[in-house]
């Protein structure tokens, strides 16, 4: 009978470096995986509060996202009727956004009372 002095920890080794690739490719892709906007820049920016709160972006094409998924007018507006007043409001608006589409939600979220309202900016470079 042979004894084992050693253990061999190739096979190891391959099997944790794929799980490697794997978990570094869905990482890139979980980060990745909000609505691709280009915030305007502005010089008086503060710190976004953590927080529960209700997200609504709005792409260079006007197409409204209410907690990144698409909602139409009409369903924005009884969404934020049934919300209380008091809910925070965080508004990414894409830079090359037509005015129209954020005075549109602008109106709205001031028809239903919602005036805690943070617009995401970037700092600028």
């Amino acid at each position: 009978m042979r004894r084992f002095d050693q253990i061999n920890v190739i096979p190891f080794i391959d099997i944790m470096l794929v799980l490697l690739a794997i978990v570094l490719t869905t990482a890139s892709f979980i980060v990745q995986g909000k609505i691709p906007l280009d915030l305007p820049t502005a010089h008086s920016t503060t710190q976004l509060e953590a927080g529960p709160s209700l997200e609504i972006s709005i792409d260079r094409d006007g197409t409204v996202y209410l907690n990144e998924e698409v909602i139409h007018q009409q369903a924005l507006s009884s969404r934020l009727a049934a919300l209380d007043k008091g809910t925070p409001v965080v508004l990414r608006v894409d830079s090359a956004t037509a005015f129209g589409a954020f005075v549109t939600v602008m109106d709205e979220l001031k028809k239903h009372g919602l005036n805690k309202l943070t617009i995401v900016t970037r700092k600028p470079a």
